[in-house]
């Protein structure tokens, strides 16, 4: 009889236990909850300004606030920034902000160390390859390239300059190419690849600069995107058919999946990212700066290199 009394206390000890167990998990979850509960939509957006003006923006002009919308379990930040549109992301509690990756924004990011100090210093060759890595429709790519091309002006001949793209490619059709700004960034990428493959690297650049000046901003409407890249084409003497039927060739899709195998090879996180001589620059996006950074990669430097380059616009600290 006591044996029975003794198990009977037993098993009610232990369904105490589990009872209690099984009512803390409850609190736990309620109290992470309440804790963990989203942010105003507003507040996130304010936050994501702010710390964008305090750590990526370099120059006098601010981004603002245009408006706050839920996508994809995370608020979508449009900022305005010199008249354009950049979409953001953010986690719903405010603390993560989503560029090509994850920032917390409780950390103040590290200045970047201009190149002028001397920081920077690339592995030395006779001909520094420097390999500018963006997405044709990034704001912070499309300044990286204007600031790139007078130091390929000035060094076209000295050095190895490319341009690889940063997307996704899922199979073997040109609608399988994934890129952060839509499928006329994508196109553009192909465009700019086929006039690598056909012309030389001058007509190439010229190109480029011509799209980011007049048809950048114009790459939510596909149409009017259209008429402007053949105008640009026009202007260099490029065969826009020859170019229009390379872009959607299964060819121009497997050099995109060059392109895409390289970024992953070197661990590219954004657009833009500057690499010389297999070696990361992180230091100011002048032309000066960039020009110092290549110099830095030859093992016997040109007279060139004792050129100064100015800087006609405002550097921009920031990526896609």
């Amino acid at each position: 009889m006591k044996h029975k009394e003794k198990h009977s206390e037993s098993r009610k000890e232990r369904n105490w236990w589990m009872y209690s167990t099984v009512l803390l998990s409850v609190v736990v979850i309620a109290l992470v909850v309440i804790f963990l509960k989203p942010t105003s939509p507003q507040r996130v957006g304010n936050i994501v300004v702010s710390y964008i003006n305090e750590n990526l923006v370099q120059d006098a002009d601010k981004a603002t606030l245009s408006s706050v919308t839920e996508e994809a379990g995370m608020y979508k930040v449009i900022t305005i920034y010199k008249g354009q549109e950049i979409p953001v992301y953010a986690s719903k509690d405010g603390k993560f902000l989503f560029l090509s990756q994850p920032l917390d924004m409780s950390q103040t990011l590290p200045k970047n160390e201009d190149s002028t100090t001397g920081t920077f210093d690339a592995p030395d060759s006779n001909k520094p390859q420097v390999d500018l890595y963006v997405m044709s429709f990034c704001p912070y790519g499309v300044q990286a390239e204007n600031t790139m091309k007078p130091v390929f002006d000035l060094l076209k001949n000295k050095a190895d300059f490319n341009i690889w793209f940063i997307a996704n490619v899922g199979g073997d059709t040109v609608d399988s190419i994934q890129s952060l700004h839509g499928k006329t960034e994508a196109m553009e990428d192909l465009r700019q690849i086929c006039v690598m493959k056909n012309y030389d690297k001058t007509t190439l650049w010229n190109y480029i600069i011509e799209v980011n000046a007049n048809c950048y901003s114009l790459y939510r409407d596909e149409k009017a995107l259209d008429t402007c890249w053949r105008n640009a084409a026009k202007k260099f003497n490029i065969n826009e058919k020859l170019i229009d039927d390379c872009s959607k060739s299964k060819e121009a899709v497997e050099i995109m999946k060059q392109h895409e195998a390289r970024v992953n090879q070197f661990g590219v996180r954004g657009s833009p990212t500057l690499i010389i001589n297999g070696a990361t620059y992180n230091g100011a996006r002048t032309p000066d700066s960039f020009k110092q950074a290549i110099c830095s990669g030859f093992a016997t430097k040109p007279t060139e290199c004792s050129q100064t380059l100015e800087s006609n616009t405002a550097t921009v600290s920031g990526s896609c």
